[in-house]
């Protein structure tokens, strides 16, 4: 594998060195001789001043034209700010084939030496040809909060009352930081990435061949702010909230309040960026429910009321450097830190009644308080070193390495107490765990243009591996001493090996825009069960890719794509040990389960008009080997949650989102989703058939208004509907909410008030009601969390830029975090 990988690379790098016919040169400022970024460069055949090509200079105030046929040139360089200037090229001299032109300097123009102010609203939403693109500052209801707070307002993500995120339905889904994957589970890290630190959300959903094809519907890309090309940046952003209006009767008052600071600078060589938060966010709540069961013909029934509230905070460090000693080197670094702690109290009055199904007499009761406290904690470390290279004909090389920490620990105290007067001790348990993960990965890429095209072609080998220790812990009324169960405690490992060599071609010949990849991956999984139960999977796939993008007119796009993806199994769904972290459930995996295998197809079409954009996709999601989590009865007041293969499942769903500027005051942003989704299977090895499907519908919207110049109000709402699951259904949850934002200091201080979760006691707002049912059980619970929540967040943003260098406004690059 390895020598026909390096025999790839010499011929791509062999083939990278033919070239044709170069013009380059580089752009400065006469009086600074500082380069000019994002110049523009036109060249113009000297005969008959025909436009032959254009182009941006780099950040460094470099140019380059490449296949440029024999003859004589001109070139022309215009800039915001500057006189034109104009510079004669030589002929190609016999055997020649490069020219470097000499030096082209520019002079201020003293008549566009004022300053000019341009304001406008800037849409929310960018479709390219593989993704859409949404500016997370113009979000308002998401400032202060987290990356989720950004998420849950896309069109393809939904955020339920358990905090569960989907993306077209589906919980799989793989998270990028700046370009960069992340193994850990995506609520952890998204929960930790501060919402005033992103520039864009990426919502790809027909990846390439280029990406890992982990993520069963797509992937979330998270761009991170930084400073303008020869300038300085530095933005802080303080929030508190007003005490809780609804307190349900909890324990603790939430707390809700968070600072977070950023740095950047870059030169002409350098680009440093530094970055840090905290953030307290308590959310106050409480639950009903209730569960019943029948064996062996008594039917147990014990509803349950009482608190479920959270107390939740985080920090994070972020930092990046990044050094380019000439046009053709870059050298950069960069790592992140974040920790995450949770704590949710689940405080519930429980009424156990059982009864003779024959006589219905009844048999049993009793009543008892359980205290339940889950503690969660995990702190996320990543640190990147990347190399690039770029050759004189525009092919360029990289290499680079990623190492990933996630240590995650829990610990879930389990009390109940006999009613009335919560003294007497019934039961009492201790569940501690560790599950920590490592991983690392090394990848080469090679890009060359050919023709019309770019090839890009690489190699990547991944190594992850993922233990846990998870302990149940239960008190002896009559030592005091809390003993192991062995029956759930256990230790699991699972390690995933994977190689990965890819092909791929991209280009734009008129009107039509494509790129087509193949992906190979041979993986093997191990999976470790105590010190004895091995399983292992060695699994070799292609991952085939392609996306197309038709230009029908000036204003409307069509587009096509279709890629083959995985979703590699979890810890929790392979560990075959219950585990007891609950006083009403256990949950265990199975060792032998499979990957999902998922082939997604999609069909749309983009109008852009003169005051906005709208997108539709159609879209198809077959999925085998689908993984389900079920339930079945474990005793009578007992249910064990089963992860296993429950057979096929297809999903058919239409996207569609818009943008319009209605007036040059009033912008609307809407978006939904529904698609129908249906599995056909069985569980527990045949003996329970599964044949379920539904249509689900979300809606998400806002709309801004500018009162004038410094002042705006939004109001948005999130909706997901009512929807089927394997084994019962959920409610449908909204959260409406609504903002205001004022500025001072011509915009570089803003103050903003958020009114979260609406609901005036009549909107039924962030709650959500839960049901499961089998031949046996019934189960449903109606989560209710905190509304009318009122925060504050005021921002301060200081941006420095040479005063020499009025810089354009341009698409910023990826970069490391």
């Amino acid at each position: 594998m390895k020598n026909f990988t390096l025999k790839i690379f010499i011929l791509l790098i062999s083939v990278g060195c033919v070239q044709g016919q170069v013009i380059t040169g580089s752009v400065v400022d006469r009086q600074t001789s500082k380069p000019l970024a994002y110049c523009s460069v036109a060249l113009f055949k000297s005969q008959d001043s025909t436009l032959i090509s254009g182009a941006l200079t780099s950040e460094h105030g470099i140019f380059r034209f490449d296949n440029v046929p024999l003859g004589s040139y001109y070139l022309q360089a215009q800039f915001i700010g500057y006189g034109k200037s104009i510079v004669v090229i030589p002929d190609f001299a016999p055997g020649e084939n490069m020219i470097e032109v000499p030096l082209m300097m520019m002079d201020a123009d003293p008549r566009t030496l004022q300053e000019v102010s341009v304001t406008g609203q800037r849409h929310i939403l960018e479709n390219k040809v593989d993704r859409q693109v949404y500016r997370a500052n113009r979000f308002f209801n998401s400032q202060g909060g987290t990356a989720i707070d950004v998420l849950r307002n896309t069109p393809s993500v939904t955020v339920n009352s358990e905090g569960n995120i989907t993306l077209r339905g589906s919980t799989g889904f793989l998270v990028l930081i700046n370009g960069k994957p992340v193994q850990t589970d995506a609520a952890t890290i998204l929960n930790q990435i501060p919402a005033n630190t992103l520039e864009n959300v990426e919502v790809i959903t027909s990846p390439s061949a280029r990406f890992d094809p982990d993520g069963k519907s797509g992937i979330i890309n998270i761009t991170t702010k930084a400073a303008q090309a020869g300038g300085r940046s530095f933005s802080v952003n303080i929030q508190g909230g007003l005490p809780a209006i609804y307190r349900y009767n909890n324990l603790h008052n939430p707390v809700r309040f968070g600072a977070d600071a950023t740095f950047s600078v870059r030169t002409e060589k350098w680009d440093l960026s530094l970055s840090g938060n905290y953030l307290r966010n308590d959310i106050a709540g409480r639950r009903t429910g209730d569960v019943n069961t029948s064996i062996d013909n008594v039917f147990t029934t014990f509803p349950s009321d009482g608190e479920r509230s959270f107390i939740r905070y985080n920090y994070t460090a972020r930092g990046s450097v990044s050094y380019t000693p000439d046009a053709h080197n870059t050298f950069s670094a960069g790592f992140y830190t974040g920790y995450r702690s949770q704590s949710r109290r689940a405080d519930i009055l429980y009424n156990n009644t059982k009864t003779d199904l024959g006589t219905g007499d009844i048999v049993g009761r009793l009543v008892y308080f359980n205290s339940n406290v889950a503690r969660k904690s995990g702190r996320v470390t990543l640190g990147n070193l990347d190399y690039t290279h770029a050759f004189k004909n525009k092919a360029s090389i990289a290499v680079s390495g990623l190492i990933e920490n996630a240590g995650m620990i829990g610990l879930t105290t389990n009390v109940n107490l006999q009613e009335p007067g919560r003294r007497a001790i019934l039961q009492s348990s201790r569940n501690p765990s560790e599950n920590p993960l490592n991983a690392f990965r090394l990848k080469g890429d090679f890009f060359i243009n050919i023709g019309p095209g770019k090839l890009e072609s690489g190699y990547q080998y991944r190594y992850q591996v993922q233990k846990g220790d998870f302990q149940y812990l239960d008190l002896d009324l009559k030592t005091g001493a809390f003993n192991q169960v062995p029956q759930f405690s256990s230790f699991t490992s699972v390690t995933n090996e994977i190689h990965s060599l890819y092909g791929q071609f991209s280009a734009k010949q008129g009107k039509l825009e494509y790129t087509g990849g193949l992906r190979y991956e041979y993986a093997n999984r191990i999976f470790l069960a105590g010190t004895q139960d091995r399983t292992s999977l060695n699994l070799s796939n292609l991952f085939p890719s392609v996306n197309l993008q038709y230009q029908v007119s000036k204003s409307l796009r069509a587009r096509a794509g279709y890629n083959k993806r995985v979703q590699r199994s979890t810890n929790s769904e392979l560990n075959p040990f219950p585990e007891r972290e609950h006083s009403e459930t256990l949950e265990s995996g199975d060792p032998n389960i499979l990957p999902e295998f998922i082939d997604l197809t999609e069909l749309g079409i983009v109008n852009d008009f003169g005051k906005g954009s709208v997108f539709a996709t159609a879209y198809n999601q077959r999925i085998k080997n689908v993984i389900n989590r079920v339930n079945s009865v474990y005793n009578d007041t007992i249910l064990n949650r089963i992860y296993t293969n429950a057979g096929l499942a297809r999903s058919w769903g239409l996207e569609t989102g818009s943008s319009v500027n209605v007036t040059k005051s009033w912008q609307i942003y809407a978006g939904g989703n529904l698609y129908h989704y249906k599995i056909k299977g069985s569980l527990f090895k045949d003996a329970v058939a599964v044949s379920t499907s539904s249509w689900v519908y979300s809606i998400n919207a806002n709309t801004t208004w500018k009162i004038s110049a410094t002042f705006q109000l939004q109001g948005s709402m999130n909706y997901l509907s009512r929807r089927i699951t394997a084994q019962g259904e959920d409610s449908r949850f909204i959260t409406p909410n609504l903002s205001a934002r004022k500025t001072f200091l011509k915009g570089k201080l803003a103050a903003t008030v958020q009114w979260q979760n609406v609901d005036l006691g009549v909107l039924g707002s962030n709650r959500q009601r839960i049901t499961t049912f089998g031949q046996n059980f019934f189960t449903t619970t109606n989560y209710i969390q905190e509304t009318d929540i009122f925060m504050f967040n005021l921002s301060y943003n200081l941006n420095q830029t040479s005063k020499k260098v009025k810089l354009p406004s341009s698409e910023f690059t990826d970069k490391e975090f």
